[in-house]
């Protein structure tokens, strides 16, 4: 079974499934097809994280293909510049937008390298193979579907780049995604031949070629002449890092996750903090129940913006954070006053949970490359000597949040989703959906859902009335948002491994979903 927010993109990985395929070869061969279809949430300009569950060996494996900064990048260089941090704790404003859009907004794309590493190391299929599927598709064209013109019209808020500006930041992607001046509507063709090239190239010559080749002369060219921040050095020192998960447990099954600097540790403490109330017999949505979230979501911000970094830049004294007591600690405190995903589990029990991202794309093309890059430096901290500040060769915080969930040793869930700062909240209610709730994948992740980042609680419509009043009383700031699917938040993709070996999936409602199921 594979989920993701793209269909035309799980057809395209459960072929590889029925050809014989594993899980990480449909895993990348839906990765590429998604950057393809869905070109300004991911791509091969972009970073991202895959959890990789080996049955055979019963092994769990984290490789994190992150965007980093270039080495031309200085901690004081936007100091001067910062006017606020985002309201929903997604980046920082700054004069001009610099670190939203354009050449400076852009880290060293780590996805090529990211998906080579997992196919070499966990595929069976050749690289070629893996490519082809998008190949073709780019060859065709990609029609607009209601997903991505749904990103394109949303309002992200003032903290951010409009998308019809953003689409339009360079020449190359104005010609591109645009028809004097007007984003394509629902339907309509969107051709781009250079991208099929560069696809092309790199299935004859390799992900050698993005870093090191005639794809990485081309792109560190039009960085330099531009003001960019990546060097021909930058591409070709960038590897991707191979480690273990954190882990930890809820109401007796153990948790594994992306950590540090993903999402990880911050779900295993919003874990920790819940797992002392009975949220099951509270049910959902109740007062209690979204009391309870908010306060379990509120406290672990905090402490992600307190203490979570790269790990090679700071220490991260994860063990601490994620012990039972340290959440104990602080419910007795409390008391006293533009990414997609793809879940894939195959016949063998093997499993992938799946992250990448352009973070909201910066509006970089570079002309006869066809794709666009990622925005990732718009959520380095711009004021120098903090946690999260900006440093060459570092990535920023994500909250990406790839997740697994067994039952002894038995796979039970596969989660994550795409959604910015809402993934780990996406995915934290997911799993409180299944495991307190009883829900199936289907319902956990479409009930109505509420998102707390430490200012205002955001609440779909569906949430009742007398759950945000009653918030409302207890002293936080309530908006009740005008859909019950609001895109707002994250669109969190499930699977569920029953004890017989049957399969169910979920991909969130809230967008664009494909399921596709071998028999």
């Amino acid at each position: 079974m594979i989920v993701c927010p793209q269909p035309q993109a799980a057809e395209a990985g459960l072929e590889v499934l029925r050809a014989g395929g594993n899980a990480v070869d449909a895993a990348v061969v839906t990765a590429f097809v998604q950057a393809v279809i869905d070109p300004q949430m991911c791509g091969i300009g972009g970073s991202g994280v895959m959890l990789v569950h080996s049955a055979k060996d019963r092994t769990d494996t984290v490789i994190d293909f992150y965007a980093r900064a270039g080495r031309q990048v200085s901690p004081h260089q936007w100091e001067a510049i910062f006017i606020r941090e985002a309201a929903d704790r997604y980046g920082y404003v700054l004069e001009g937008w610099v670190n939203d859009a354009g050449y400076q907004s852009v880290g060293v794309p780590g996805t090529v390298a990211g998906l080579a590493e997992a196919l070499g190391r966990f595929g069976s299929l050749p690289w070629r193979e893996a490519l082809r599927p998008a190949i073709k598709v780019a060859r065709v064209g990609c029609p607009v579907t209601g997903n991505v013109a749904g990103n394109w019209l949303v309002d992200h808020g003032p903290d951010v780049v409009p998308y019809d500006r953003r689409l339009q930041w360079t020449a190359e992607s104005k010609r591109i995604y645009t028809k004097a001046g007007l984003m394509y509507a629902v339907g309509e063709l969107i051709e781009n031949p250079d991208y099929a090239q560069t696809l092309e190239r790199l299935a004859e010559f390799g992900a050698e070629d993005f870093y090191r080749g005639d794809i990485a002369a081309q792109i560190a060219a039009d960085f330099q002449a531009n003001g960019g921040f990546i060097t021909t050095d930058d591409l070709a020192e960038y590897t991707p890092y191979v480690s273990k998960p954190v882990r930890g447990s809820y109401r007796g099954r153990t948790v594994v996750a992306a950590g540090p600097p993903a999402g990880g540790l911050t779900l295993l403490q919003m874990l920790n903090y819940l797992e002392a109330f009975d949220l099951g017999a509270a049910g959902w949505p109740s007062l209690e129940a979204a009391r309870r979230r908010v306060e379990a979501m509120g406290w672990a911000v905090a402490e992600r913006e307190a203490h979570l970094a790269d790990p090679r830049f700071a220490d991260v004294p994860v063990e601490q954070l994620a012990a039972k007591e340290y959440a104990a600690a602080a419910r007795a405190a409390h008391d006293s006053p533009n990414t997609t995903h793809v879940c894939v589990v195959d016949g063998e029990g093997n499993a992938v949970s799946l992250t990448h991202t352009l973070g909201s794309s910066s509006g970089v093309v570079t002309p006869g490359l066809g794709f666009t890059y990622n925005n990732y430096l718009n959520c380095f901290d711009p004021r120098p000597d903090r946690v999260n500040s900006l440093a060459a060769g570092k990535t920023r915080v994500t909250m990406m949040v790839p997740t697994m969930a067994f039952a002894g040793d038995r796979l039970e869930i596969v989660l994550g989703a795409p959604g910015g700062t809402k993934i780990v909240t996406g995915v934290l209610q997911s799993l409180l959906n299944m495991v307190d709730h009883g829900m199936d994948p289907v319902n956990a992740v479409s009930s109505p859902r509420i998102d707390f980042q430490g200012d205002v609680v955001q609440a779909e419509q569906r949430v009742p009335g007398d759950v945000l009043e009653g918030l409302g009383r207890l002293g936080y700031r309530v908006n009740r948002r005008p859909f019950s699917y609001d895109s707002y938040f994250a669109r969190a993709q499930a699977i569920r491994v029953h004890e017989d070996g049957r399969l169910e999936g979920a991909s969130d409602p809230r967008k664009d979903g494909g399921i596709a199921l071998s028999t």
